[in-house]
């Protein structure tokens, strides 16, 4: 039996990872810890609230205090989702995500350090630190660090920590770095659940600039089962990609959307490129599936109609979420209401 502390688990990938822990170790025990901030919605593990092998503690990465309690409990592995991750919204104010990419991962670092006997502590870090790519190429494990916007900034930051607590204290850390997820429960300002919450709703889609913005996806579940390999397999020190070999345009993503949703181009609405958009991004995989086994499983035409799907039966969920201090960061984004763009 081990016991895993995952942060930030009512988020999107955080909560489909617990979800996905407790259904394959069925002897393993989790402690979520999440502030609940405006993406964090304890609805998404609702199943398992009364789950014995399951306990969710409200807290902050930054309380010093709370993380060293847990930690002190005993764990044998942190897996880090804990973080501001929207790119719009560092643009718009990047002090949230100093504070908690940056300075929560170092209060992280720091009880695991102290008081935790780890087995492995897994940050769980994205693509865009490596910047933007030309139309050729891979981003590797040892591609340069060039962050184009606060929020990869911030989480270039903390690699660069997790790396210097391994380097100086033998802490026994990974740093994984995915490309673009999507599934069920993500919260509808990024570029899927948006599109096809607004093409629902017959409402226009703010698609940035050309659009012609390229991405590599890959199905949520299958980064988390990457997650989990990083976590009992991986080695410390080592930095893993994981992607999906779906590279696609946001175009491109846009009219599968549609498509599924059968609903006309005509809701497509160009508008103003947001500052320092990166091109493209495209990960070289091969070092997690040679060196730990990791083969995604979702075909992404599939996994795109599953999702559309997914959004379509559970319209409560995103209509409650869709609302709030969801709808005024909308308004400074895209300069109106969602409902009045």
């Amino acid at each position: 039996m081990a016991r895993w502390l995952v942060t930030g688990g009512c988020g999107f990938i955080g909560s489909n990872f617990i979800l996905g822990l407790l259904l394959k170790r069925r002897e393993d025990r989790v402690v979520n810890l999440d502030s609940l901030t405006y993406a964090g919605n304890p609805e998404n593990l609702a199943s398992i609230e009364k789950d014995p092998r399951y306990k969710f503690v409200h807290g902050d990465i930054r309380d010093t205090d709370t993380v060293a309690r847990i930690l002190g409990e005993g764990v044998d592995y942190v897996v880090n989702f804990a973080a501001e991750s929207h790119v719009d919204r560092s643009i718009l104010d990047s002090g949230p995500f100093i504070a908690t990419n940056v300075q929560g991962v170092q209060v992280m670092l720091d009880a695991a350090r102290k008081h935790g006997k780890l087995s492995k502590f897994v940050q769980v870090s994205t693509d865009e630190v490596y910047g933007s790519l030309g139309p050729e190429g891979r981003f590797t494990e040892t591609s340069p660090l060039a962050p184009n916007s606060p929020y990869s900034a911030s989480k270039a930051a903390a690699d660069l920590l997790v790396r210097s607590y391994f380097k100086t204290f033998g802490l026994p850390a990974v740093v994984t770095r995915c490309s673009n997820n999507y599934g069920p429960y993500q919260f509808p300002e990024k570029l899927i659940p948006l599109f096809v919450t607004n093409a629902m709703q017959d409402l226009p889609l703010p698609l940035y600039g050309d659009g012609k913005n390229v991405r590599d996806w890959i199905h949520v579940s299958d980064h988390c089962s990457a997650l989990m390999l990083a976590a009992e397999k991986g080695v410390p020190g080592e930095v893993y990609n994981i992607g999906g070999g779906n590279e696609r345009t946001n175009i491109e993503i846009t009219g599968m959307i549609l498509r599924a949703l059968r609903k006309p181009e005509s809701l497509i609405k160009p508008v103003k490129d947001r500052p320092a958009h990166d091109r493209r991004y495209a990960i070289d995989d091969s070092k997690i599936r040679a060196s730990l086994g990791m083969k995604p499983q979702v075909d992404f035409e599939q996994g795109i109609s599953e999702t559309v799907r997914w959004y379509a039966g559970n319209r409560k969920w995103w209509e409650r979420v869709k609302t709030g201090e969801y709808r005024e960061y909308y308004r400074k984004q895209y300069g109106s209401e969602p409902d009045r763009l």
